[in-house]
């Protein structure tokens, strides 16, 4: 494998090309998304949702335990059925390398006496109470360290090690009820680097990097612009013809990406108002698509069960004036999109694509037929008609009393599964 490296900000070239072409590996002719000609969209994206799966630890779901999240092995294992790309979440070291991990934060069970050693300034509370009587109590306590705060040789040696041989710290994860659980799963497998996913995961399957930001942590532009240069500078030497996607909850790196360069679409990822955020820009579908219109950003990507509380939003999205910088918008769901029904009920509301952990059972789903895999043109005349929707781009319509109906389905089916 080639040599790692880390990049200066200094080191990254102008970013900004004429098109991209975004493909579809269930569709051979793929998305086209030149601004300069007609746009080409596949039927609907599959998506797999840290490769294989995610990981949730307390659910007695074993496909929820069954593959290591964001690893190699996971999007290897993802790579074997039809998706058009996978998810990951990428930070950056505080020596400049972009890694592969989702939590802010790495949980580990480390000697105490390390702990005390690399931390003696921080806690110096502790070392005053700290007796050799009660020394025990400091054994088996799990401690945390941002994964920004980390070099890289300090973030690998974190869960099973490439080398054989070698032991690596032990992973822990917290639960929503705030107790810590062994990383355990079926198939464990080694943290992993942005570069070696361009390098050793299948190459016809699509990257959806999410660009990951601590959510209460506010960032000055200097300090995006440095992280975002950072990653683009890998995703440029390695991506070659690798469908590339970014999406980001943090709208202000959602718009500096779409600045840095016009390679690669940018979506807004968005909870829809399932959650309250400091930053109103995050608290609802409508602020999401302002933030869309104001940056120039592709597309916008929703948790489900936001979409499912303002169904409407889909409609008006659809129909907004968005030419010419959003003509190509498309409109995904993010997460909890695992239940087949849910999946279809989606689609019929006009959905482009979905999100999903059990990536077999969906993508069999979407194969046997519940999605037509028939493509639609959309060229830049027909959008400058009209509302700006093309006829041939239309899904079913139901009446609001149709669809309220369905929607009243829909949180039983998830609860169900």
């Amino acid at each position: 494998m080639a040599a790692l490296k880390a990049f200066h900000v200094s080191d990254v070239p102008n970013l900004e090309k004429a098109s991209l072409s975004l493909y579809s590996t269930r569709f051979s002719n793929g998305v086209e998304l030149n601004r300069a000609a007609s746009c080409r969209i596949s039927n609907f994206l599959l998506i797999g949702h840290r490769g294989h799966g995610m990981n949730i630890l307390q659910s007695s779901d074993s496909r929820m335990k069954a593959i290591k999240e964001n690893s190699l092995l996971s999007f290897n294992s993802a790579a074997k059925f039809p998706l058009d790309f996978i998810e990951f979440d990428v930070q950056v070291t505080k020596d400049d390398y972009p890694v592969i991990f989702h939590d802010d934060v790495i949980l580990s069970e480390e000697n105490a006496c390390l702990f005390l050693l690399h931390t003696i300034f921080v806690h110096i509370y502790i070392i005053q109470r700290l007796n050799f009587e009660n020394w025990y109590e400091f054994q088996g306590t799990i401690f945390e360290k941002r994964v920004t705060e980390l070099c890289l040789a300090e973030f690998l040696c974190y869960g099973p090690q490439k080398e054989a041989g070698k032991e690596g710290k032990c992973l822990y994860r917290k639960t929503k009820d705030g107790k810590f659980e062994k990383w355990n799963v079926e198939t464990d497998d080694s943290l992993c680097t942005l570069q070696e996913a361009f390098l050793k995961v299948e190459p016809s399957l699509g990257f959806n990097i999410e660009l990951k930001f601590d959510d209460y942590k506010v960032y000055q532009q200097d300090h995006l612009t440095r992280i975002l240069q950072v990653i683009l500078q890998v995703v440029f030497e390695f991506a070659i013809d690798r469908p590339i996607i970014f999406s980001t909850f943090q709208p202000d790196a959602a718009q500096l990406v779409r600045k840095l360069q016009n390679n690669y679409p940018v979506y807004f990822l968005t909870e829809g108002g399932t959650e309250t955020y400091y930053d109103v820009r995050r608290n609802s579908l409508e602020e999401a698509m302002k933030v869309c219109l104001e940056g120039g950003l592709q597309g916008i990507v929703s948790e489900i069960k936001g979409v499912f509380k303002d169904p409407g939003a889909v409609r008006k999205i659809k129909h907004s004036n968005l030419s010419p910088h959003l003509w190509q918008t498309e409109y995904c769901l993010f997460n909890c999109s695992n239940v087949p029904e849910a999946v279809c009920m989606q689609y019929l509301m006009g959905i482009n694509g979905v999100i999903v952990d059990f990536v077999a059972e969906i993508s069999q789903t979407v194969v046997d037929g519940m999605i037509k895999p028939d493509e639609v043109i959309i060229g830049e005349e027909s959008l400058s008609e009209g509302n700006g929707e093309s006829e041939a781009n239309s899904k079913l319509e139901f009446s609001e009393k149709e669809l309220s109906f369905l929607l009243k389905l829909i949180p039983e089916l998830i609860q169900q599964h």
